[in-house]
This record gives C-alpha cells, structure tokens and sequence, in this order.
C-alpha cells in the first residue's frame, strides 16, 4: 500500500516530529516524532511492516507495540482526511 499526502496538505519537519496544514481549511496537525517516523516511512513507498520495523529500530519497543502503533497512527490520518491510499 503506498501512501500519499491528500492535495493542499503541507508538511513541515518540527523540532518536535512533523506538522501537517491543510492549505484550504487553515486547520493543521502535529505528530509526535514516531508518528513521524511513520508516515515519513510510508510516503517513502514502504509499507506498514516497514514502519514497524523503523520503530523498532530507532525506539525501544516490540514489533507488537510498534505495530499497534502504526496502525493507530494510519488509522488517525485517515480518519483525519490528510493521506490518500494509491
């Protein structure tokens, strides 16, 4: 599954992870730094167990956690509006 960004949605990267703006609604969005971890992976062109593995990596945590993790953090972007599944 590759991810993208939905169209009018900028990214930043932030001291404190990622923010996201919605060019046409003003509204925007801060992910923490392993929610950065994440989508940065799957924009990439990765998939999900890519991600987990990148969390796995980078943080302390178990493949199961870390897999909870993305899936949460896919779920709230989705659910958000902010990334579109090609």
């Amino acid at each position: 599954m590759k991810l993208q960004l939905r169209g009018g949605i900028l990214m930043a990267e932030t001291e404190y992870g990622l923010a996201l703006l919605d060019e046409k609604s003003g509204e925007y969005w801060t992910l923490n730094p392993s929610a950065a971890v994440v989508l940065e992976t799957m924009l990439a062109g990765r998939d999900a167990q890519d991600a987990v593995h990148a969390l796995t990596q980078r943080y302390d945590v178990t493949d199961s956690l870390a897999q909870q993790d993305v899936d949460r953090i896919l779920t709230e972007l989705r659910s958000a509006g902010l990334v579109n599944k090609n």
